[in-house]
């Protein structure tokens, strides 16, 4: 983690210092640095805009651009695609230099310019869209959890990641089986996965907040059309193997389920 990266968190805590402003998500030597600014663009259709920034910094930072997320309950996943690409354009530009308050401030004054330019390229595909999937671009990702000592808190820290970041699915616990299924953008399960790597959210055994290294990453793929998309994300417990294997099979999710799950109960 350079220096560099420190200094522009700490200038941006200073800058965005009311409460959620600024979140350090996470911070190591070997991973970089992860935080959330959350910004207010006024005026903007009508409304106030409430946007989400989620910067990944990497090692390489600033000689390397950050990965971002972008979420907002007032704009479309699309528009928040669109943000986000437009945002990584910009980051292009400030390559070897601190960019991240440059890149607020950039999105600030031309938001509205971006969700316009992202409603018409939206009408103009329309017509060539109709024979494709309304599922396309749609992820999915199953993990499996070794334990959760913390339990409430780890709970709380997975609803609020997967609400930060418009996933949905489940976070399902059967006997000691620990499983949590997401879909949505591929952006978005790549965020949730870096949050689940690098952020402390459980305790070991002495108690001491540690970051989860018992996970693993059973499937990662596209949604496909036998696939049922989860509205919401919730916290499910299920007394047997077969009401969790039914969960699986409403969803469509039935190979699923026979491949992946049967074998951690070995």
């Amino acid at each position: 983690m350079s220096e560099l990266a420190r200094e522009e968190l700490s200038a941006l805590a200073a800058i965005y210092c009311e409460p959620g402003g600024c979140e350090l998500l996470a911070a190591s030597e070997t991973h970089g640095i992860s935080f959330r600014i959350q910004i207010t663009v006024k005026e903007l259709l009508d409304t106030d805009v409430l946007l989400k920034l989620l910067f990944h910094l990497p090692v390489s930072y600033p000689s390397a651009v950050p990965d971002i997320s972008v979420n907002s309950d007032q704009l479309t996943r699309a528009q928040c695609m669109d943000v986000k690409d437009k945002l990584l354009e910009q980051a292009k530009k400030h390559l070897s230099e601190p960019m991240v308050h440059d890149l607020i401030l950039w999105i600030q004054q031309h938001l509205k310019d971006v969700i316009k330019q992202s409603a018409t390229v939206c009408s103009e595909k329309t017509t060539s869209s109709k024979g494709t999937s309304a599922e396309d671009g749609i992820w999915m990702l199953l993990l499996h959890l070794d334990h959760m000592r913390a339990k409430a808190k780890y709970v709380k820290t997975v609803e609020k990641w997967a609400s930060d970041l418009r996933l949905t699915g489940r976070l399902m616990f059967m006997a000691k089986i620990i499983l949590i299924l997401l879909q949505g953008d591929r952006s978005s399960i790549k965020d949730y996965l870096i949050l689940q790597k690098t952020c402390k959210v459980d305790v070991d055994s002495s108690g001491k907040k540690c970051k989860e290294k018992m996970m693993s990453v059973l499937c990662e793929t596209e949604v496909q059309s036998q696939h049922k998309r989860f509205q919401t994300f919730e916290v499910k417990e299920y007394s047997t193997l077969k009401e969790l294997q039914k969960e699986f099979e409403t969803a469509g999710l039935k190979t699923l389920f026979s491949e992946f799950v049967p074998p951690l109960l070995k």
